[in-house]
């Protein structure tokens, strides 16, 4: 048994990789032949030299492309993972925290597999965070889905996989043509594409457990909190321009919490 692992990794979530794959390669389907396609910009990644990575450079996309296209990136490489028997998109800051069999994770009499979101966890589907755009392909009218899902860990039997990633790519070509961008970007369309399909198996939270949350079980892998690692807002608005935009930004806000603060001060001097 094969199976391929899609890892991004470009700009800062470079720091995430050498965790991951270590602990991937303890505690996750330890039956199974894994190799890691790691697209990165980074020269000097960890354990770039063994077998079971293959280096793919890939330029950071900025915000929100590093996500919303990565279906393209997929897409572009395909013959490099079309013949293994499993493919499984794994986002940068997950941490495989315990044991997962090949028995409890990979879907064998289904096709494709998603990972329920912790955040919609035994919600009403009215009030998950759907795409409600009817303009966008990634639409969910009020009445519809089940569960919602997260985008960073997904996958399935490799042709299975593969047709859905085209398929979302067209998707995000169509929307980007008509100007427009869907609420949580892969995400959105991922959740659009899974509503009335019954050949997928969906895995419960704990496969996405977010860093610092109170839940009632136990984390199978845990998303790594961001923030802890570096400047997010940061990060999505560019390099050294970007954040002297952020910075401004933010000062502007300050200097208008103080604006609106002194004139509540004058406006009770006036009334006294």
């Amino acid at each position: 048994m094969k199976a391929a692992i899609l890892y991004i990794c470009t700009g800062k979530y470079t720091v995430f990789w050498k965790e991951f794959y270590e602990s991937f390669e303890k505690n996750f389907l330890p039956q199974t032949e894994k190799t890691y396609f790691v697209y990165t910009d980074d020269k000097k990644l960890p354990y770039a030299e063994r077998e079971n990575v293959c280096i793919i450079p890939q330029k950071n996309l900025g915000w929100p492309d590093n996500t919303l296209q990565r279906f393209s990136l997929f897409v572009r490489e395909e013959d490099r993972f079309k013949d293994y028997d499993y493919t499984f998109f794994i986002n940068a800051n997950f941490l495989c925290v315990k044991t997962v069999s090949e028995e409890e994770f990979l879907p064998v009499a289904e096709d494709l597999l998603v990972a329920e979101h912790a955040s919609a966890h035994g919600k009403n589907p009215d009030d998950m965070t759907y795409d409600r755009n009817p303009k966008s392909l990634a639409y969910v009218p009020f009445g519809e889905g089940q569960y919602y899902v997260m985008g960073g860990l997904n996958g399935g039997k490799t042709q299975a996989y593969l047709d859905m990633v085209h398929k979302l790519k067209a998707n995000v070509d169509t929307d980007t043509a008509n100007g427009v961008v869907a609420t949580w970007h892969d995400e959105s369309h991922l959740n659009r594409f899974i509503i009335g399909r019954t050949d997928i198996k969906v895995l419960p939270p704990c496969f996405g457990f977010p860093e610092g949350w109170d839940l009632p079980y136990e984390a199978t892998m845990f998303i790594r909190d961001k923030s802890r690692y570096f400047d997010v807002e940061a990060v999505k608005v560019g390099n050294f321009p970007g954040r002297i935009k952020l910075y401004l930004g933010r000062l502007k806000s300050k200097i208008a919490i103080r604006v609106r603060i002194r004139k509540l001060i004058n406006f009770f001097k006036k009334g006294a």
